[in-house]
């Protein structure tokens, strides 16, 4: 009954179906290229964008994405000229967003903005702005999937042969970070910018533990981040808890649980 008295818990329900979506579709994509570390360095910073908004004015999840998305354009270039020193790169961004992040909230008069929910994430504190950027962001997200689909399952499972074929795989590999940078900003008012890799990668994981299907991996991802934000979602909102913790614990334990059941042969 209280979802259909409060506006707050529909814009949480609301949220959590985009980040479900974006969650379940480029999390596989994440997971299948291993590129859960530079996703985290890409989260981190888009810290610093946060913290630029809350200092000149504008919404802090429009300064998270020009953050985020030139973070993941800047790790791709320098992981490209330096494979070896790729973790450097990432780490070196990851403390620099944060470290921007704190300064510029520092730089603010009077009290500082609470941070926690952009941190940890608070998805009962989603607002309208939030929302329409949050659906911009999934609908682009989406078309850009659709378009280059086909280009995915080669560029995913082969990466030479996709280079043989003459297959753009430089322009593949840029459009995917950003739509990891887009995510994430889809997801750091689910889960936070602290939790939102282990958000990222569960569901897709998950899926991953019962289909080798692409397409069926996407849909199954999908399908369980909805169930780990919906269910963490009426948890948090019962107990009085922090819904962001609550349902990256709820997504790790189901990840941990469906290890241990016996081996199943994968579609």
């Amino acid at each position: 009954m209280a979802l259909f008295e409060y506006q707050f818990l529909q814009h949480a329900v609301l949220a959590s179906l985009l980040a479900s979506v974006v969650c379940g579709v480029v999390g596989v994509l994440i997971v299948e290229k291993k590129l859960v570390m530079m996703s985290g360095g890409i989260a981190h910073t888009a810290y610093g964008g946060v913290g630029l908004g809350y200092l000149c004015g504008f919404v802090p999840l429009l300064g998270a994405m020009l953050f985020a998305v030139g973070a993941a354009l800047g790790i791709g270039v320098m992981r490209r000229k330096s494979g070896k020193d790729s973790d450097v790169v990432i780490a070196l961004f990851w403390s620099l967003g944060m470290a921007l992040g704190i300064l510029f909230t520092s730089m603010m008069g009077g009290y500082p903005p609470d941070m926690n929910s952009y941190l940890f994430g608070n998805i009962l504190s989603v607002t309208s702005g939030d929302l329409l950027l949050m659906t911009v962001l999934t609908l682009l997200v989406l078309l850009v999937i659709f378009l280059f689909f086909e280009d995915w399952k080669t560029f995913l499972f082969d990466e030479d042969f996709a280079k043989v074929a003459g297959m753009p795989v430089s322009l593949l590999e840029n459009v995917l970070l950003v739509l990891i940078a887009l995510s994430i900003v889809v997801l750091i008012r689910v889960a936070g910018i602290i939790l939102v890799i282990a958000l990222l990668t569960a569901p897709a994981s998950c899926a991953a533990l019962f289909t080798r299907r692409l397409k069926s991996r996407m849909g199954l991802a999908v399908a369980f981040c909805l169930f780990f934000t919906l269910v963490g979602l009426a948890l948090s909102y019962l107990l009085n808890l922090s819904s962001g913790a609550v349902i990256i614990i709820l997504s790790v334990v189901t990840y941990f649980l469906l290890r241990l059941l016996p081996e199943r042969k994968r579609a």
